[in-house]
């Protein structure tokens, strides 16, 4: 996610993406669970309606609406809302490039024929070494939005070509590690000692063939899968009569967003104190980072300790969530409470950090930005 290192540059490689994406080497915490829990696939509007009660309160008690956008000050907003991927990885420092996925962002200008951007992208993918398959998504995205895979050139150019002219995308290397957890850090400035405040498991969801049923059957069928098929048929709509062999896997979610249909489970019984002090040592490198949430791919649970054999493919901020409470056994009071202490360590963080000179976006500003984001986010290509 930091400026990358100067590679020679060679033809683009094509690589058969063939992985098993199960979560097979990750705990078993998806059988014998609820298919969906009451409220996982309630509109936003309606289930953070007592958060947002919340968090009015909590800005009459800490100082202001939009404190939370100094809970990472050198974040861009703070990382709250529509945020830039790529300002942020610029405050990844090169002693964690191994950590991190390598990142490579690209504006599309205005006016700009979709061959002349494609060029330039190329061009970049090909002087940073990067091999196919790839991944593209939007700079400024929310929710997994837009992303999507690029297996050859043609790819790219139909992302260029759908993406909105004055915005900018970031083409991200894709790692062949199968196993993604979303783990959430926390640390006020006047603590020596951070905590890792959530850790959930995150399970593609697939499908199995039978050698009989189409695609679209296997997932209307399926007890999870057919509640929101609205979520994974769109997407898949041109394999809907595909008929699977016996025993063959289609992966049908790839981002790893849940309201993509990725499957989110509390694997918070995994956290162990070395997980945590190495995750503790890793955040305390990045500059003036309190608050948020690593999503990170990795092979087995150990690799979560060591900080070996792992890639974080994105960092966020103040507007993170600890996505275990998307786990289909957990009660709506308490994902509330979750979120609750969640939202007030935000607000304290942020009214440390402004006792400490870093001083809040204003209210009209920040309204604006949120404003353009999501005007934004609807002119995205579809996920993927």
């Amino acid at each position: 996610m930091t400026a990358l290192k100067k590679q020679k540059s060679q033809p683009m490689e094509s690589v058969k993406d063939d992985r098993d994406y199960s979560g097979s080497t990750m705990p078993d915490l998806v059988t014998g669970t609820p298919p969906l829990s009451y409220f996982e696939f309630w509109s936003a509007s309606v289930f953070y309606l007592p958060m947002k009660v919340y968090a009015a309160w909590l800005s009459l008690r800490y100082g202001g609406l939009t404190i939370p956008t100094i809970t990472d000050p050198l974040f861009d907003v703070g990382g709250l809302h529509g945020e830039s991927k790529a300002q942020i990885a610029t405050q990844i420092p090169e002693s964690l490039d191994a950590q991190f996925a390598y990142t490579i962002p690209m504006k599309k200008e205005v006016g700009e024929a979709t061959i002349i951007t494609l060029a330039r992208g190329l061009k970049s993918l090909k002087e940073k070494n990067f091999k196919y398959p790839i991944i593209m998504k939007p700079d400024i995205g929310m929710r997994g939005m837009g992303v999507q895979r690029a297996y050859e050139d043609a790819d790219i150019e139909q992302y260029i070509e759908k993406f909105p002219e004055g915005a900018s995308m970031i083409f991200q290397e894709m790692y062949d590690y199968p196993c993604e957890v979303g783990l959430f850090y926390i640390r006020k400035p006047s603590e020596e000692k951070g905590q890792i405040f959530s850790l959930t498991a995150k399970y593609f969801s697939h499908v199995i063939g039978d050698g009989k049923t189409s695609l679209k059957a296997l997932i209307e069928n399926h007890e999870r899968y057919g509640r929101i098929a609205h979520v994974y048929l769109p997407r898949h709509e041109d394999k809907w009569d595909l008929v699977l062999d016996e025993g063959e896997k289609f992966r049908i979610a790839f981002a790893g967003s849940h309201s993509r249909g990725t499957i989110f489970k509390d694997g918070n019984h995994l956290i162990t104190p070395k997980m945590e002090e190495a995750w503790d040592r890793l955040s305390k490198q990045i500059p003036e980072f309190y608050f948020g949430r690593f999503d990170v791919r990795f092979h087995n649970l150990e690799d979560l300790e060591t900080l070996e054999n792992i890639k974080i493919v994105e960092i966020n901020g103040a507007g993170a969530e600890a996505t275990h409470i998307w786990d289909s056994k957990t009660s709506l009071w308490t994902a509330y409470k979750t979120l609750m202490r969640q939202y007030k360590y935000m607000y304290q963080i942020g009214a440390e950090n402004k006792k400490r000179g870093f001083k809040p976006m204003p209210v009209r500003a920040f309204l604006k930005h949120m404003d353009n984001a999501e005007k934004l986010a609807d002119l995205y290509p579809p996920t993927h």
